[in-house]
């Protein structure tokens, strides 16, 4: 087994080791998520942290880790009779982003659940983790049936496999952590509330501090052994620490003068719910027992805050992460009531930033406007200036663009598929290790054979050859490649601002369907791939927000560009459908025929049977029906920016499905 990375060798990231340090006093605390760009030695501090913690007494032979004192009654390798346990080191596991279902909780031998009788059970990942810590590096990416599993045994304290009214139980509490790249997706709300503390960490730009990750690095690779021996001494001295800090955390007091400032900081931050205050009261005791003192301080309750709260506040998915460290030591020094102790103000821990104040931005006034070109059907000039980034006007509420057909790519919201879960079609035999099984079909198989094996008993003679897997419907995520014009035409303020918050409504809707998300752009003489295809929303967002306009519009260009992705993307991910959502007015300038070399690179698509919707921002009182012929020549439908906020936008392309003949 590989030494691991010594915890008290990682150079910085001090927020990220005080936050795992935290929970290794108090598990209560929920957990940490860790966001930031790779290379950042997210991985390397969580796999180091087990190494510090304090072993476990379990019962012996248990594969459960039931607690000698006070064994689970309910255990499936139990009944155990309380009393005198062996001592483990605490458990590290780490949970893949493309495990199976019955790699997480377990797999139920559902053969011999109908022949035998027998509840034959392998356990799975959640009861490795019992009284550990699960590790879910990417959790960002992980798919959505496991995300529900683990909110369920989060919530619960256990797992339960059921199959076919055949069920297990058994204690699953373990200590949540998971690292992140924000680049590649946002996690869901649900998941994301769950994780106690979030820290947000990123590469010193200190060169001293530089050279010594590298130094510390290489001596690490060269001898993993001799270098976590020199260690040896730092991290006896972290572990004997937590142990004592362990020890003082019952007799921590969190006073009412502590509990108001929590109130109220969870309060003035609008967060939802009461879990921030929970979570915020068992960080402020666990930062006093760190520092080897019984009574939970203000600068206590404000790392609590610095740590519970900056994911917790984020309204939507554009929000960027953090608390405004003003109000939050305004709010504090506003309860801190009658208090002996000097109040140790703003100078917690520095660097965490807050939340930027709000741009105010350029107004929308006539100086330094240039004209709308465009809005009375004139081009504007190739050698037209280009127009600055306006502001997205406020997103709302679309429904759903759905892709024709029935796919099987990655599990999603968005477009009818053949998966794991969801409802049940019908049944087929199954190809590799049965996971869902189709009881029904499984006995009608195995009935007319029962005779002939000599069934003598009430158990049912059930064989390999009779079992039958359960097919199942469900939704997939898709790729939405958005082709956005930003030509001369589409650059009046008033009409990017009202396109920019229709493309941003549709990505937010994106990333409610679990989509991934790719932003061409087309202006001038050239297209650009302004965001290859993506998990991450938020970046096609910020390209979005800072798109320029102005010159011709080489619409032929921009659908080839798009053609170009769509093609690459296939080979990379062949299961997931895309969907083409092209913003334009539908003009095409610039080169020799634009408009008919337009139509021929919109006929690619239809040929491919790509799904596909034009959203028209052709606007003024002469409409030259432009984007509909597009549309027409897409095999796809055209809606207006006025009918994307209509009651249901998925009838518009539900029936759109263009094969090559």
């Amino acid at each position: 087994m590989t030494t691991p990375f010594p915890f008290t060798a990682v150079v910085g990231q001090d927020d990220l080791r005080l936050a795992l340090l935290l929970n290794a006093v108090s598990p209560a605390v929920g957990g940490v998520l860790v966001r930031g760009e790779k290379g950042t030695a997210k991985s390397t501090a969580v796999r180091a942290l087990s190494a510090l913690l304090p072993e476990v007494a379990v019962v012996p032979g248990c594969r459960f880790s039931c607690e000698p004192s006070r064994p689970d009654p309910a255990c499936p390798d139990g009944p155990h009779e309380a009393g005198g346990g062996t001592a483990r080191p605490a458990r590290m596991v780490e949970l893949p982003v493309g495990a199976s279902e019955d790699r997480l909780v377990g797999a139920l031998d559902i053969e011999r659940a109908l022949a035998e009788g027998v509840k034959a059970f392998e356990p799975g990942l959640l009861a490795d983790a019992h009284r550990g810590i699960l590790y879910v590096d990417e959790v960002n990416l992980l798919h959505d049936h496991l995300v529900d599993l683990l909110l369920d045994a989060a919530a619960m304290g256990a797992s339960y496999v059921e199959r076919e009214g055949v069920s297990v139980r058994h204690a699953a509490r373990f200590l949540l952590v998971g690292t992140m790249n924000p680049e590649e997706g946002e996690l869901r709300p649900q998941l994301l509330d769950r994780f106690g503390l979030t820290v947000e960490v990123a590469a010193s730009r200190e060169p001293d501090q530089r050279v010594e990750v590298v130094r510390r690095r290489l001596a690490y690779d060269d001898d993993p052994g001799g270098f976590a021996a020199r260690w040896a001494d730092e991290e006896a001295s972290v572990r004997q620490r937590i142990v004592a800090a362990r020890e003082l955390l019952p007799s921590v007091r969190l006073g009412d003068k502590a509990l108001r400032q929590i109130a109220a900081t969870c309060a003035a931050f609008e967060v939802d719910g009461m879990r921030a205050d929970i979570v915020m009261a068992r960080t402020a005791t666990a930062l006093a027992a760190w520092a080897g003192r019984t009574d939970a301080l203000a600068e206590d309750v404000r790392q609590a805050a610095l740590l519970a709260l900056p994911h917790r506040r984020r309204r939507n998915p554009f929000d960027a992460p953090g608390l405004d460290e003003d109000k939050l030591d305004q709010t504090l020094e506003e309860f801190s009531g009658e208090d002996d102790d000097p109040d140790p103000g703003p100078d917690g821990p520095g660097g965490g930033g807050g939340s930027p104040a709000p741009d105010e931005g350029p107004q929308d006034g006539d100086a330094g406007a240039s004209p709308e070109a465009g809005e009375g059907g004139v081009p504007q000039p190739s050698g037209a200036a280009e127009q600055s980034a306006v502001r997205a006007s406020e997103p709302f509420r679309t429904k759903v663009l759905s892709v024709p057909g029935i796919g099987e790519g990655a599990a999603g919201r968005r477009s009818r598929a053949r998966t794991e879960h969801g409802r049940t079609t019908g049944a087929r035999r199954p190809r590799g290790a049965l996971t869902k099984l189709h009881l029904a079909a499984t006995v009608q198989a195995a009935a007319p054979h029962q005779r002939a094996r000599g069934r003598s008993g009430r158990g049912l003679v059930v064989r390999r050859d009779d079992l039958r897997q359960a097919s199942r419907e469900g939704r997939e995520g898709n790729l939405v490649l958005f082709v956005v014009d930003a030509s001369g035409s589409m650059a009046a303020r008033q009409r990017m601002s009202a396109v920019k918050g229709a493309v941003l409504s549709l990505l937010l809707d994106a990333y409610q369907r679990r989509d991934k998300v790719g932003l061409v752009t087309f202006r001038g003489t050239a297209a650009d791939v302004a965001l290859p295809p993506t998990s991450s929303v938020d970046a096609a967002a910020a390209r979005l927000e800072s798109l320029p306009t102005g010159g011709r519009t080489p619409l032929a260009a921009g659908l080839l560009k798009a053609h170009d992705v769509l093609r690459v993307e296939r080979l990379r991910d062949p299961a997931r459908r895309a969907l083409l959502v092209v913003v334009t007015d539908g003009r095409a300038t610039g080169g020799p025929e634009p408009v008919a070399l337009a139509g021929r690179a919109a006929r690619l698509f239809a040929a491919e049977g790509v799904a596909s919707v034009v959203v028209d921002c052709e606007s003024g009182p002469v409409r030259l029906g432009l984007a509909g012929q597009l549309a027409g020549e897409l095999g796809g439908t055209a809606v207006t920016l006025d009918e994307l906020r209509a009651d249901s936008i998925a009838g518009l392309v539900k029936d759109v499905q263009r094969r090559a003949a």
